[in-house]
């Protein structure tokens, strides 16, 4: 009698723990539901709005999300210094470059006015110790050439044919100076968008 009381006892624990359960995965898939259902609103109040495109412009920066450079600035600025003159190493180099881009810019509002070329050359001359002209035009020159870039994902212009075919506008806003129009020329990747915004053009950083 014993073992039938015990069986039918463990019969009902088993039933009311299959019951909570039940309840609790009903619960579940109404919480789904719910949220399935409010996501569904969202999307067709905004395709109401602007239609089948949620957005309606894609802005990327230059450095770091667009391209970036080919080459440690710090090794550039020692192999192209060393005939000038440069003897700091390139963990010295880049220890007083990052130094001198966090100090505060005063000849002016922007750090990028016009080429940049005195905000450049400030950067150089704080990083090597060498104020040599030839030296700074040198290195000037060289990031206006497709040798000191390379585009952060090289399938990046399927992606922005794809984004564009949608409908959607793309441009490049960036601090950065008058190089950039040109520098998107020499990569090839100007044509990838509707508009480019430099703060040496328009005269105001972007935030």
């Amino acid at each position: 009698m014993a073992a039938v009381a015990r069986a039918r006892a463990a019969a009902l624990l088993g039933g009311l723990r299959r019951l909570a359960t039940s309840a609790a995965e009903a619960e579940r898939e109404r919480g789904a539901m719910w949220e399935l259902s409010a996501a569904r609103e969202y999307y067709d109040y905004r395709k109401s709005i602007y239609g089948d495109v949620t957005h309606r412009a894609l802005l990327v920066d230059a450095v770091g999300t667009l391209l970036v450079p080919a080459q440690p600035t710090a090794q550039v600025y020692k192999s192209i210094g060393e005939k000038y003159g440069v003897k700091y190493s390139e963990d010295e180099i880049l220890r007083r470059y990052r130094w001198a881009y966090e100090q505060p810019w005063d000849r002016s509002r922007l750090r990028y006015v016009d080429d940049g070329r005195a905000f450049w050359q400030y950067i150089v001359t704080s990083s090597t110790g060498c104020s040599n002209l030839e030296y700074f035009e040198e290195l000037y020159k060289y990031y206006m050439t497709e040798n000191a870039w390379k585009l952060c994902d090289p399938d990046a212009e399927h992606v922005f044919e794809a984004i564009r075919k949608t409908g959607v506008k793309t441009a490049v806003v960036s601090n950065f100076d008058t190089r950039l129009r040109p520098l998107l020329q020499v990569l090839k990747c100007d044509h990838w968008f509707d508009a480019v915004a430099v703060s040496a053009e328009v005269l105001s950083a972007a935030s």
